[in-house]
């Protein structure tokens, strides 16, 4: 049996706007993350058995644009190698895969890219066939294509390279330090939000008025420049203003949510530093920047307000 993990994310600044090539900021929680076995089997075929998502299939019963049918479908096409049977199995017939997930779905926090990073490093594990972060961040990104219509990459890549991540969609890879750790409470709607949706109405906004939306943005590209430059001096308490910034031009977007809002009202009027939505938004998760002492009251002022769960995870150096 070979296993791999892969943590969730979240996004601090950028998103949507990183679709139209601006730089957006995004960092792992390590406590939520997806977890992969895959073992030998006497049982002929590939079985997989997620019950999260209550699915107990083979392979073969489940339709091709199916993420986990297709996660590993990719990844034999790019091994050039379309069946297990067909690999050094050890005289084994077929295989067991076990998917567990703590990361919710459609929340904003990198379900779908978790579970195929993980999934792609306990097969290349598994097949002895080992694969580059490059390697696994670009098959991950395919499969976001099939969750996302239009994805930026950035979940597939934080979630990768498991590193605070600066991202310019089309331009290489960069991480970025952390001065001094600081602490974000996330309060989940408990409400599902696929991000393909929002993303695809603000692209229908996008199109019928492009010099507008250009502008807000390059508003929202600017305010992810200045979050890093006061991460990185740790100068993290300055970043709280950023976030309100950002949050009203996700409203103006129209992609944050009545849920959203109150979220976010509550989290500032309990002492957070700065709120916004995280992700792609009409539902899912929103984040506080909070002083370590105050993150608790935060968090539980935010469940008054109807959060259904809350995460409080510090970034750290």
């Amino acid at each position: 049996m070979t296993s791999a993990s892969a943590p969730g994310k979240i996004i601090l600044f950028g998103e949507h706007a990183v679709v139209y090539g601006r730089p957006a900021l995004a960092v792992p929680v390590a406590q939520l993350h997806a977890d992969v076995e895959v073992s030998d089997s006497s049982k002929d075929g590939i079985w997989i058995d997620a019950p999260d998502i209550n699915l107990h299939a083979e392979l073969k019963s489940l339709p091709s644009n199916h993420p986990l049918a297709a996660v590993i479908d990719k990844f034999f096409t790019l091994l050039s190698s379309p069946h297990f049977r067909k690999t050094k199995m050890g005289g084994q017939r077929g295989v067991e895969i076990k998917i567990i997930s703590t990361i919710p779905v459609a929340s904003g926090l990198g379900s779908g890219a978790a579970v195929s990073v993980a999934l792609i490093r306990a097969l290349s594990s598994h097949l002895s066939r080992p694969m580059t972060n490059e390697q696994v961040n670009a098959l991950a990104y395919e499969i976001e294509k099939i969750h996302h219509g239009t994805p930026s990459g950035i979940d597939n890549t934080v979630i990768t390279y498991a590193k605070p991540v600066f991202f310019v969609k089309g331009q290489p890879i960069e991480t970025f330090r952390v001065g001094k750790p600081f602490t974000i409470v996330i309060g989940n709607t408990g409400i599902s939000a696929p991000t393909k949706e929002a993303v695809g109405d603000v692209r229908v906004l996008w199109e019928a008025d492009k010099a507008r939306w250009e502008k807000v943005f390059d508003k929202i590209g600017e305010i992810a420049e200045k979050a890093k430059e006061r991460i990185e001096n740790g100068e993290w308490e300055l970043i709280g203003d950023l976030m309100n910034q950002n949050h009203a031009l996700l409203q103006e977007m129209t992609v944050s949510s009545p849920e959203l809002d109150r979220l976010v009202s509550a989290a500032l009027k309990a002492g957070a530093l700065g709120a916004k939505m995280s992700g792609g938004g009409r539902g899912g998760n929103m984040i506080a920047l909070v002083r370590p002492e105050t993150a608790e009251a935060v968090s539980r002022l935010l469940k008054e307000a109807s959060a259904k769960n809350t995460i409080i995870t510090s970034i750290h150096p």
